[in-house]
């Protein structure tokens, strides 16, 4: 999980929505998956639902948690950067720290004027608070993650609610977790630019190993 990197972004990227829904299904599924057509008769279905909710609800707040946590690391890191700028004056050093700040395909395409011009503008911007806050961009941010985790568990798991044979829940809700990683595919793909029902499959496939060693590893 990566934060939001200025006001000019959404609170939460593209790729960042497509991972926190990509986890809350692999954790809902790490559930129902441990849980087999077999002995699915012997489980309340209610308490398979609330069990289900109950997994994600946890994930989704350790999941905005640990947002918050990548959040205060990014401003430390970015202040930090922003008081060697200012303080330097050697041309090399400045280059090589702003360089590292860029991406690598903009940083060489910049020339050591267009370095000296950034440099100018940084050294004119107030020296970062000693003390970090979060913003309310971060919190926004922190709120997204947990739905996206949280809410995502809902189709998955409706199933448990309205189907009173466990075992038909169950498959559905297996089959509704196998269209939804699909469907996160298909849209990454989307975005990425690249072949989507492909990435849609293999979706579905890395989705499937992760679950099967969630399970094994007692997760």
């Amino acid at each position: 999980m990566t934060a939001a990197k200025s006001s000019q972004v959404r609170v939460l990227e593209p790729f960042e929505r497509f991972s926190e829904i990509v986890f809350g299904l692999i954790m809902v599924l790490s559930f129902t998956g441990a849980i087999s057509v077999a002995e699915v008769g012997r489980h309340d279905v209610r308490t398979m639902f609330i069990g289900a909710i109950g997994c994600n609800l946890a994930w989704g707040i350790i999941d905005a948690v640990f947002y918050l946590i990548a959040c205060l690391t990014e401003h430390s890191h970015n202040a930090q950067l922003l008081r060697r700028v200012q303080h330097s004056d050697h041309p090399a050093q400045i280059q090589k720290r702003i360089a590292e700040a860029l991406p690598r395909l903009v940083a060489e395409a910049l020339q050591p004027d267009d370095f000296a011009r950034i440099h100018a503008h940084l050294k004119e911007l107030a020296p970062p608070a000693a003390t970090l806050r979060l913003t309310a961009r971060n919190w926004w941010g922190a709120l997204g993650t947990f739905l996206l985790v949280f809410l995502s568990t809902f189709p998955v798991v409706l199933p448990f609610l309205f189907i009173h044979d466990a075992g038909v829940a169950l498959r559905l809700s297996n089959a509704i977790a196998i269209v939804m990683l699909f469907g996160v595919g298909y849209m990454l793909a989307q975005y990425a630019g690249i072949h989507r029902v492909l990435t849609g499959l293999v979706m579905v496939g890395v989705g499937a190993v992760l679950v099967a060693l969630t399970i094994a590893l007692g997760g």
